[in-house]
């Protein structure tokens, strides 16, 4: 039997179960020459796969209706006739949603869990480190004793962002959902400091409280309100990283929000948007950074792991309700 998830219909705001189809298939996969049969072992549930729901054109292609939906997926190799694997390997790739699947080998990259668990390969030593490294450096540009605030702070990228930040000698400060959420920042991640933005009464003043030097690095993964308050404190020279907007991605209509050209020209700050691919020649690098530190106990990371292939839907839409800390991963 071979369980797969497809796009049944296109979202219209938040995405609900409805919009997901289970198809389950009574058949028996073979492969040809150079083709590797792949068993699903961990899944990665992102919030930027809501863009790939709908039809607007954006960086990467539409996911297609009623077609296999697509993500990170780690995988065991249950039969190979393909040189480069064997049975028994576990590979990362851009893989479907199905239980089982048959793949010519083009784009799977061998994992070794012998070195980290398997389920990290999806997260700090996979594509939300390699943003979180990548988008600090290559347009954050951090010096040590300058300010950064991080939003999306308990996110998957958010906390690896402030522990390479903490590594590099910058002032950290996040802002969370829950106090919860602020008290893991400052006690496993080692944040300066944190702002809960639902309890919070005046979060421009939180920030200004908490960055009274200013702000000098702004990495955005929300958007909205929060990153509106960011800009009223930055320092001239910010840079401000724009990597998410989680915030506006179920929005019907268009979001309103304070028009950022006057905070640019004033503090001669830098906005820049990116995805991690911009900077795939760096990806060496970055990961020789990330697997050291992880190896030396400087970076540690937090996962919300998830059960099932059944439940692949509802660990995504949770990630529009704030339920994960760190990496949603769901494991099959």
């Amino acid at each position: 039997m071979i369980k797969t998830i497809v796009l049944k219909n296109r979202p219209e705001g938040k995405p609900t179960v409805s919009n997901f189809q289970f198809i389950t298939e009574d058949t028996t996969l073979t492969i040809n020459k150079g083709e590797v049969l792949l068993e699903a072992t961990y899944v990665s549930v992102d919030p930027y796969l809501r863009g790939r729901m709908s039809a607007a054109k954006s960086y990467i292609p539409s996911f297609e209706l009623n077609k296999p939906i697509q993500s990170g997926v780690v995988a065991k190799v249950i039969e190979s006739k393909n040189d480069n694997f064997k049975e028994g390997d576990f590979v990362y790739g851009m893989l479907s949603w199905k239980t089982k699947q048959v793949s010519n080998g083009e784009g799977l990259l061998k994992v070794d869990d012998s070195k980290a668990p398997l389920s990290t390969y999806l997260g700090v030593l996979g594509m939300t480190g390699l943003t979180a490294y990548l988008g600090l450096n290559q347009i954050g540009k951090p010096v040590a004793g300058e300010t950064i605030v991080v939003s999306g702070a308990a996110g998957a990228v958010g906390s690896v962002v402030g522990q390479i930040a903490k590594i590099l000698g910058l002032r950290v400060i996040g802002i969370a959902g829950t106090d919860e959420k602020i008290e893991m920042l400052k006690t496993k991640f080692g944040f300066d400091a944190g702002i809960n933005y639902n309890t919070s009464k005046d979060i421009n003043a939180d920030i200004k409280a908490a960055a009274p030097s200013g702000v000098d690095i702004y990495f955005d993964n929300v958007g909205g309100p929060i990153s509106d308050a960011v800009l009223f404190n930055i320092n001239r020279f910010a840079r401000i990283i724009v990597c998410g907007a989680i915030s506006v991605y179920n929005n019907i209509e268009t979001p309103k929000s304070v028009s950022v050209q006057p905070f640019l020209i004033k503090n001669s700050a830098l906005m820049q948007g990116f995805i991690v691919s911009n900077y795939a020649d760096k990806f060496p690098e970055a990961m020789q950074h990330l697997s050291g530190w992880l190896a030396d106990g400087k970076l540690t990371y937090t996962e919300t792991i998830v059960d099932g292939f059944d439940t692949i839907p509802n660990a995504f839409i949770d990630l529009f309700e704030g339920k994960n800390k760190g990496k949603m991963v769901v494991k099959i």
